[in-house]
């Protein structure tokens, strides 16, 4: 009789010097199952992950996989026993093309000579069949948005005949549509008997495709349960503890005179005639596909990239930053998509990157810096948005995805801006962790502070928001007040449907 779990891993402990990260936690995947993986950030789901791919070592419990219990002593055997993982940051060689990274540890299996004709139909061929036949063999990796670098992890995960799936927040850059392929994929492999652990913080997504739920909590097991018999309520009450029922906190800000507005604002196809105004107190929502733009626009006002034409007033001045420096001095702050490579200094402490952007805050007479001022400010931001660390002095690639998301906020909520865009500011961050900074955002905008928000989920921009813009290639194609805010208008908008249309 065949064993009823793919995946059995039995009351594993892992310690961390003197840090307990996981305690006693279990869990059990079926074959042909998609399996939910869910807890806050630092609740132990990608060190349990990182134990079963063999990147980690478990100092106690056990490892079945098909009812055998196994080692896994290293990622290499973690492969051949069939356990394939795509991490939330990808593990890609931009320099080289689709083709190479799909098959990149196995480019000439043994023959010494490389049969790139053979190589590039391939995988062309692994392309078509998943859906997504407009990305070419030959192009380099950084030449494809980051949607479709996901995609490529992706591809290049499923040509190793892996029978145990992790994915983690396979969604978070990908559009609707390409949500829809994943999805109808993931259908696929359910059918041919290949066990997928799901992890995510899009809740929509657990109840639309998942079978099961294991909750953690803190380093531990909290519970396993059907799909069916949960809902969002109870299951976020799980992951956090505590009572999370008004996932978006009510507001009181008084919405004053303008601040940032922006006229005709145009470079090439990415910008086309952008207008639009966003008022102190106000938090004004910018909404669309992946590609529409959104990124591209926020770039221009804030002196990253430079305007072929159009006008930016900023605190009734006209403005044309050409460096983010002088941005940051008028008192503007963008948090961008990008955390790694733009929202924080990976290998500086803590402590700099939250107090980077507000040194005047913290120098003294001479140009001295006050290490007592710097530390306070520090320690009181961090406390405010919750924010899991051991020592401020620690390099912040030390945190957790969303702990670093936190750190890249921070910046902005000590620098006294007047105005701050937040670009995707909770991709990748739990429940819990989001209504902390929903917390804050309704702190800065009573505080009369104007905020401009993209963001990609719709029930954010619906619970956030006192106004969305939505922008389709390039250009602002709809405007919702807050009573006119629903996924139907926000979707039909986004994807070029006349919202009039029944």
């Amino acid at each position: 009789m065949a064993n009823e779990y793919r995946v059995e891993m039995k009351n594993i402990v892992k310690r961390f010097g003197g840090v307990l990260a996981l305690n006693d936690v279990s869990l059990r995947v079926k074959p042909g199952e998609v399996h939910a993986l869910v807890g806050e950030n630092g609740a132990g789901k990608s060190t349990l992950m990182k134990i079963l791919s063999g990147a980690f070592q478990r100092d106690e419990g056990m490892i079945f996989i098909d009812g055998k219990e196994e080692k896994i002593s290293s990622p290499r055997e973690a492969k051949e026993l069939g356990v394939a993982t795509i991490y939330q940051e990808f593990m890609l060689a931009p320099h080289l093309t689709v083709a190479e990274n799909i098959f990149i540890d196995r480019l000439s299996e043994k023959n010494k000579f490389i049969n790139w004709k053979e190589l590039n139909r391939k995988a062309e061929e692994i392309l078509r069949q998943l859906g997504f036949e407009e990305i070419k063999a030959k192009a380099t990796v950084e030449s494809l948005s980051v949607a479709y670098q996901q995609v490529v992890e992706i591809c290049k995960n499923l040509t190793r005949n892996a029978r145990i799936l992790v994915l983690d927040e396979p969604t978070a850059v990908l559009t609707f549509s390409e949500i829809e392929k994943l999805f109808l994929l993931i259908e696929k492999l359910k059918k041919d008997g290949v066990s997928i652990i799901y992890i995510s913080h899009r809740l929509e997504e657990i109840f639309q495709i998942c079978d099961r739920i294991t909750v953690l909590k803190d380093g531990t097991f909290v519970k396993e349960v059907g799909t069916e018999e949960m809902d969002k309520h109870q299951l976020v009450n799980l992951m956090v503890g505590r009572d999370m029922s008004t996932l978006f906190p009510p507001r009181d800000a008084k919405i004053g005179e303008t601040v940032l507005e922006v006229k005709d604002l145009n470079r090439g196809k990415q910008v086309q005639n952008v207008s639009f105004a966003v008022r102190a107190g106000e938090v004004l929502g910018i909404s669309g596909l992946v590609g529409a733009g959104r990124t591209e626009t926020m770039r221009l006002i804030f002196g990253a990239d430079r305007k072929e034409s159009g006008e930016i007033i900023f605190m009734g001045e006209k403005v044309n930053f050409k460096s983010p420096k002088q941005a940051v001095r008028k008192g503007l702050g963008l948090l961008p998509e990008d955390r790694k490579q733009q929202g924080v200094l990976l290998e500086q402490s803590i402590r700099i990157n939250t107090t980077l952007s507000s040194l005047k805050k913290i120098i003294r007479l001479l140009g001295v810096i006050s290490e007592k001022k710097d530390k306070e400010l520090t320690r009181d931001v961090l406390e405010q948005l919750a924010t899991k660390y051991n020592s401020m002095e620690d390099h912040t690639s030390s945190l957790s995805g969303g702990n670093q998301q936190k750190v890249a906020l921070a910046k902005w909520l000590v620098a006294d801006c007047k105005c701050i865009i937040l670009d995707e500011p909770t991709r990748g961050v739990d429940v819990g962790a989001k209504v902390e900074i929903y917390k804050n955002i309704n702190d800065l905008a009573e505080q009369g502070v104007a905020i401009v928000m993209i963001s990609s989920e719709m029930t954010e921009i619906i619970g956030m928001c006192d106004r969305a813009l939505i922008m389709r290639q390039g250009k602002v194609v709809g405007e919702l007040n807050k009573s006119e805010l629903g996924e139907e208008k926000l979707i039909r908008y986004s994807m070029g449907v006349n919202v009039h249309e029944e």
